[in-house]
């Protein structure tokens, strides 16, 4: 008899640890239901186990049962107070809909807790641009880009918050750099376009604008600002790109017509 015990708990203790495990298994093959489903074997076996709680939670993430999902997260955080992904895991979720200021609350805690986790400072960073908090923005995504300086991503968005703070220059510096690392991200070729002509670099934008249109030939407002660039350099067929944009109906195009 002095054997059941321990031979009863290594069955318990290995079927929880295959629960586990063909959970991770299932998740990394998208098979989020079922990984839901192995993740709660083990957690009926062991409620306070937080690894099995958060990738229960991931899973509940990819299913998009966020009721789920935030209930896992806050478990986590009754057992472990600190524990930044599940911070971090309730702020994805307030941004998955779109629920911004929520967002950056939760991941700012998130971040406090672990300031050196990328995906946490760098959504953070987006965050704060979509609640119009520039300058704060520029200074996470300035800590992501030092995390993970070949990082498209980080540039770009860094690039949109000064173009917000006024930091013209370093705002082209941060698409240049995008655009290094991301060289069709069009959306940052478009903005240093826009960034050149404005300091005085409108042969520069010009090319900026040519590639977004042999790209993208129906991008009305890259059509028309190549057509105000093109006056700066006195090109003669500026006005019949504003007179194409304005037509397509670019109000950009139609307050420069005047110019032609």
């Amino acid at each position: 008899m002095r054997y059941i015990i321990p031979i009863f708990l290594l069955i318990t203790m290995g079927s929880c640890f295959g629960s586990y495990t063909e959970g991770e298994y299932y998740f990394q093959q998208q098979e989020y239901e079922k990984a839901v489903t192995q993740f709660s074997r083990a957690l009926f076996l062991n409620v306070t186990d937080v690894k099995a709680l958060h990738m229960r939670a991931r899973s509940y993430e990819e299913i998009e049962d966020f009721v789920s999902a935030k209930k896992d997260y806050e478990s986590i955080l009754k057992l472990n107070p600190k524990y930044a992904q599940a911070y971090a895991g309730i702020g994805k979720l307030h941004w998955k809909i779109q629920d911004y200021r929520n967002a950056e609350i939760y991941l700012l805690r998130a971040a406090q807790y672990d300031p050196e986790d990328f995906e946490i400072v760098f959504l953070l960073g987006r965050s704060l641009i979509k609640n119009k908090r520039y300058n704060q923005a520029d200074e996470f995504l300035q800590i992501a880009k030092e995390l993970e300086p070949e990082d498209a991503r980080v540039h770009y968005y860094q690039g949109m918050a000064r173009s917000q703070i006024g930091d013209l220059l370093g705002a082209a510096g941060s698409f240049n750099m995008s655009l290094k690392y991301d060289p069709d991200n069009l959306a940052a070729k478009y903005n240093r376009g826009v960034l050149r002509m404005l300091i005085g670099y409108s042969s520069w934008a010009v090319e900026d604008f040519d590639e977004v249109l042999q790209v993208k030939p129906d991008h009305v407002e890259a059509l028309a600002r190549r057509g105000t660039a093109k006056l700066n350099i006195n090109d003669p067929s500026a006005c019949k790109d504003l007179r194409d944009a304005a037509a397509k109906g670019s109000w950009y195009a139609k307050m420069w017509l005047e110019k032609c």
